[in-house]
């Protein structure tokens, strides 16, 4: 597969960018990718999630009036769970929840997100570029030109570049990601995925 390739002012360079099919163009696997973006929304979960139950619930021990001969249900301490302000039943205790998937498996689900990507047309390959220093507007302009200012954008970089880093973080429809921490949530959670030229010659080789 190829896509052209354009700079930073949306103008198409003439030159084609070559897609690896083993990535882009592979038989995608569903089940594969839930379970990827399954492990990596559980892996954000803190867990920390606590609720008293009956024995730690401040209030006493005392028996609330005796078993039985008084004409009404049986009943224990003001603690207990039927009672307001009592314990709660089975509530939640602090877990982890973060569970392993083998490596063969999250790199299937990557290349699947990729290749869905590619099926829909939500690929854009640009020149490499960079910014002498932070400045939102300068990165909007770009999203502009390249016509994906109206989407949730996911920019793929080849390495860490400070500032173009810092010109997106304000924006709320911007994220921006290194080649090499590309994963599955990411390329479904954006609308439209913009690789630099340097980013796709690293993602051809997942």
């Amino acid at each position: 597969m190829e896509l052209a390739i354009y700079n930073i002012k949306g103008e198409d360079t003439g030159r084609k960018a070559q897609l690896n099919d083993e990535v882009f163009a592979i038989e995608a696997n569903e089940h594969a990718v839930y379970l990827d973006v399954k492990q990596y929304l559980a892996n954000q979960r803190q867990g920390t999630h606590k609720s008293k139950e009956r024995s730690e619930v401040s209030g006493s021990t005392r028996k609330l009036h005796k078993q039985k001969g008084g004409g009404g249900s049986r009943i224990g301490d003001i603690n207990s769970p039927v009672l307001v302000g009592g314990g709660r039943v089975f509530g939640p205790r602090p877990r982890d929840y973060r569970f392993k998937l083998n490596k063969k498996l999250k790199s299937l689900a990557r290349k699947s997100a990729l290749t869905f990507k590619a099926q829909d047309n939500q690929i854009v390959i640009v020149e490499d570029f960079t910014f002498e220093a932070p400045k939102t507007k300068d990165f909007v302009n770009i999203t502009k030109n390249l016509k994906v200012d109206d989407k949730k954008t996911l920019l793929i970089l080849a390495g860490q570049n400070k500032n173009v880093y810092l010109s997106a973080r304000n924006l709320p429809n911007a994220q921006i990601i290194t080649a090499s921490d590309v994963n599955t949530y990411a390329l479904l959670n954006n609308k439209a995925i913009v690789l630099t030229e340097s980013s796709l010659e690293v993602i051809n080789k997942l």
